[in-house]
């Protein structure tokens, strides 16, 4: 759809409105949308198109990294490591310890991405290895590499702990390298959220190709 093309905003100017002129035949595109506008969080190219849709498109493009954290008390940072890791094209999101989490950070982008769980690290850590990736812990902790300065395999999991505690002993058990952010100022530690955010755009730094 070209700028030409695009449909004027809604009065509250949140994504597009309904469809003018004729409809598109092509099948990605969803009837109910079309009718009454797209108010999703996606990118023009993605506008009136299926959640089934925009998945097919996406899958092929998935990147190499998958993120996993933690999940013992409900922590509230999961949606934000969810819709961060989709905004990044994470191959796949790993919740670790409790099933359920809450999904309002999230901003139902886990819609477009799968999200896999795992009772506990050792069921992660044997995933990984039958896998063949390299699980690689963020946590500011004694003897952790720098990383600023850290070459990151293009295939890995990037693991995170929970908000507060950190990573668990179990999961720093598995860890085949563990990773710390530079900080500068007085906290002593940064939100996981945050956190899983910088450590997936060095990631994408080192692998990526611009878009």
């Amino acid at each position: 759809m070209t700028e030409v093309e695009r449909p004027p905003a809604p009065p509250d100017g949140v994504g597009v409105g309904p469809w003018v002129g004729p409809w598109p035949e092509d099948p990605r595109y969803d009837p109910e949308l079309l009718t009454h506008g797209d108010r999703r969080n996606v990118v023009d190219r993605y506008r009136y198109w299926t959640v089934e849709a925009i998945v097919a498109d996406l899958d092929p493009r998935r990147h190499a990294f998958h993120v996993a954290i933690e999940n013992w008390r409900h922590d509230l940072n999961i949606g934000t490591v969810v819709r961060t890791a989709n905004a990044f094209l994470a191959a796949e999101v790993h919740v670790v310890g409790r099933k359920r989490w809450n999904r309002r950070g999230a901003m139902v982008t886990d819609r477009y991405l799968s999200v896999r769980h795992h009772p506990d690290a050792d069921a992660l850590g044997a995933w990984a290895r039958a896998a063949g990736l390299p699980v690689l812990a963020v946590d500011n902790l004694p003897g952790a590499r720098p990383l600023e300065t850290a070459v990151l395999p293009r295939g890995c999991v990037l693991l995170f702990g929970q908000e507060g505690s950190g990573l668990s002993a179990q999961a720093r058990s598995l860890a085949d390298d563990v990773l710390s952010i530079a900080q500068y100022g007085s906290t002593r530690s940064i939100n996981a959220g945050v956190a899983a955010g910088i450590a997936m755009h060095a990631w994408i730094r080192q692998h990526a190709e611009p878009v």
